[in-house]
């Protein structure tokens, strides 16, 4: 089983995890193991797997796993409620009801009924394919389609089972409607009545799905489950978790990342009204900070705005930003890592052969997650171990942490998933910074004699300024080509930390020494004579996976520099792309042209002192493509329209894959709207807010159409894809307005 930590795992990284882990083992449970008695609710699908041993019933064992067996996932409730559990975090992205979605229509629920919830850090609810809990790198769906199918169906062949036995009849005889198993003559069933029946019955090793021509709920455009409650303020997410007598902690940490404590005033603090206690704590990567544990956030965050701390500093590397760059201009100038090492002649003989040429280089800063909820994190503490309520993407990594912590089993820590107000790779994270110290305060309370949970909050300063960023990077790039746009040599060369060094997965995904995530998405699809060396230098700054991963910015060098290609060759970029896709890369073409066909590009005229943009990439096995229309106003650009045309296969719910493309796009749009940047001075973080840190608003939001292309494919993922493409298509279309190619994010048009 692979049970190492993961991220917003990148195309590369979900081929290797599949090829190179071991086989998940099979558990043998017991085939009875299905329904449990609801004392409140009637009969369930449950959450206990050895009742019917513990009713005595034979357990004849079945080579079925944790995740194969319905009665973690069902509960159906006496009036026919259908809550189905499910295995990933909902953060924004639609899982709580595409999930649901699957599982109902092969069960034949009646979808009115049917309610979702967020599941723990139980083995059941790890992911099918890599054996661990995880969500990210836009796999809910992808990896979860059919084993969700194969719940639903195995639930509705025992239920139909429970009414064949009561009717005396054959089950093959029998159908299935809207929550009711129907027999000859109109005999009618609810779910409800039948589930203290199909208790008794064994789990199906193997199961019939549906012809999807049979589907009535996946690929029908279906209203969220939890819309009503978040779009009128009465969702709750992990910060608004109450538990009797519960505390909360801040934390005052170091304005060096890495520096210690040298002396601490805390008169003050402890005479703040409702402060409990005020301790020392270690944190991450070796720092240490102060815990201000009050009655209520703002006593604890008022007693720590009242401490008076002397850091020390002086073993910190102080990162500055303009010193940065200068020293990744020289890195590039020297021999890297190679990734790709193209057979072609010298780059010096064909770029003097090239009738034009092209010498780029692209800057991108480090970016902070922002989500709209901070961190938290709410540990209770009791005899038998440890509770953890946490929006976490990896709630099985990160309870093993919890458990490390405190000094329990693994088996001691319950980790129940909190919804959560965004995280875009924030809240999967190999070192499990936000829980160890969340852990580690709730201990150290313990400790001084408080006996209450303990919620750890973040609050949005300690959220902009608390690192773990999206790397900043520099692109340089030599391309020679003809006046046909042939590419005749193409060196390229990045500069950026990689976000995989020092963790689980380096050993497995730095190769050469060369992380994958940071070179995903270059080159392909496009058939490129592409010599590429990288260097990974190690900066005193935490990086992370960020929405997308390597496509950030890889995305944009590419579709840039093809678009430059066709304006210095008088091609059109549309069909420029299309020639060099062929035959080869239908999915690329087919969401190209559906975003051309959509947006009326090259029939329609557009507005004096607008552009078309194009841009179109794959990332996380789905394709998406753009063609937006801008302008610049005041020397500043405008994004007015956005046309996205989207390959994912099979759709699911296309109203949440819409939902999601339109949220990609506003993030990717705000990587290119001034402010967009985290930047150093002595090692300081120079923004704290939103006042200082851009992120995209409404306000900015252009029109957006999204079209989905048909497909009866196994679904690929979603939350990532839509994000990649946005900034070069509007790059390439101020291009065409000014002349001047756009090599720096966020935009600079001076």
């Amino acid at each position: 089983m692979f049970n190492a930590s993961t991220h917003e795992l990148p195309r590369a990284l979900q081929l290797m995890l599949a090829r190179d882990q071991d086989p998940a083992p099979v558990a043998e449970l017991p085939r009875r193991a299905f329904l449990k008695l609801g004392a409140a609710s009637g009969f369930a699908l449950g959450v206990f797997p050895l009742l019917s041993q513990a009713q005595g019933a034979a357990a004849a064992p079945v080579a079925l796993k944790p995740t194969q067996m319905p009665g973690a996932f069902v509960a159906i409730a006496a009036d026919g409620t259908v809550t189905v559990t499910v295995n990933r975090l909902e953060f924004g992205q639609g899982v709580q009801t595409a999930l649901p979605m699957i599982l109902a229509e092969e069960l034949d629920a009646d979808w009115s009924k049917v309610r979702g919830q967020l599941g723990t850090n139980d083995m059941a609810y790890a992911d099918p394919l890599f054996g661990m809990h995880i969500t990210g790198g836009s796999n809910s769906i992808k990896n979860s389609f059919a084993q969700y199918r194969e719940l639903g169906a195995r639930a509705r062949a025992m239920l139909v089972q429970a009414a064949a036995t009561r009717w005396g009849v054959d089950a093959a005889g029998l159908r299935t409607e809207n929550g009711v198993v129907i027999g000859a003559g109109g005999r009618r069933a609810t779910y409800g009545e039948l589930a203290e029946a199909a208790m008794a019955l064994p789990v199906p090793a193997s199961v019939t799905l549906k012809d999807p021509k049979q589907f009535r709920l996946i690929g029908k455009p279906t209203t969220r489950l939890d819309a009503a409650a978040k779009s009128s303020g009465r969702q709750d997410f992990g910060i608004d978790v109450r538990r009797p007598g519960q505390l909360t902690a801040v934390i005052a940490r170091p304005p060096v990342f890495g520096a210690k404590l040298k002396s601490v005033d805390d008169a003050a603090a402890r005479a703040v009204k409702g402060v409990k206690a005020v301790l020392r704590v270690p944190l991450d990567r070796g720092a240490e900070g102060v815990a201000v544990i009050a009655d209520g956030y703002w006593p604890a965050k008022t007693a720590r705005d009242a401490l008076k701390l002397e850091w020390d500093t002086a073993a910190a590397e102080k990162v500055d930003s303009a010193r940065q760059l200068l020293q990744y201009r020289e890195l590039a100038g020297q021999p890297g890592a190679k990734h790709f090492d193209a057979d072609m002649a010298p780059l010096e003989d064909p770029q003097k052969r090239a009738p034009k040429k092209i010498e780029a280089e692209f800057v991108f800063p480090y970016l902070a997650h922002a989500p709209m909820e901070p961190l938290n994190c709410t540990v209770e503490l009791s005899e038998q171990g440890a509770t953890l309520w946490v929006g976490s993407q990896m709630p099985g990594l990160d309870g093993m942490a919890a458990a490390r912590t405190l000094g329990l089993k693994p088996e001691q820590v319950k980790v129940l998933v909190q919804s959560a107000g965004g995280g875009f790779g924030r809240r999967a994270i190999p070192t499990s910074d936000y829980v160890v110290e969340a852990c580690t305060i709730a201990k150290a309370a313990q400790a001084a004699g408080l006996r209450a949970p303990v919620r750890t909050l973040w609050s949005r300063e300690d959220d902009i300024k608390g690192g773990y960023y999206r790397p900043m990077h520099l692109h340089r790039a030599q391309v020679g080509f003809d006046a046909q746009g042939k590419v005749l040599a193409w060196d390229h060369v990045i500069v950026g930390q990689s976000i995989l060094a020092g963790s689980p997965f380096e050993p497995m995904m730095v190769k050469n020494g060369i992380d994958a995530t940071a070179v995903e998405g270059m080159r392909t699809p496009y058939p490129l004579p592409m010599r590429l060396t990288v260097h990974h230098p190690k900066v005193n700054v935490p990086v992370l996976w960020w929405r997308s991963v390597g496509s950030t910015h890889t995305a944009f060098v590419m579709e840039t520099l093809i678009d430059q290609i066709t304006r210095e060759t008088n091609q059109d970029p549309v069909a420029y792309r299309m020639k060099l896709f062929g035959a080869e890369h239908p999915r690329h073409r087919a969401a190209l042209q559906l975003a051309v066909d959509k947006s009326g590009y090259g029939k329609k005229k557009l507005p004096a002192g607008r552009a078309w943009g194009v841009a179109v990439h794959e990332s996380f096995e789905s394709v998406v493509a753009y063609v937006v229309e801008a302008s610049v106003k005041d020397g500043q650009p405008v994004l007015h329209q956005v046309t996205a045309g989207v390959h994912c296969n099979l759709a699911v719910n296309p109203r949440t894959v819409e939902a999601q493309v339109q949220g990609a796009a506003l993030m990717g749009l705000g990587m290119c709207l001034p402010g967009a940047a985290i930047t150093f001075k002595d090692g300081v973080v120079e923004q704290q807010n939103f006042g200082d840190y851009t992120v995209a608003r409404m306000t900015d939001m252009p029109a957006i159409g999204v079209h989905i292309v048909p497909s009866a494919e196994p679904p690929t993922g979603m939350g990532e894809p839509g994000l990649p493409a946005l900034a070069p298509a509007f790059a390439n279309a101020i291009s065409r307005l000014t002349g001047k190619p756009l090599r720096e994010l966020p935009f600079k048009l001076a």
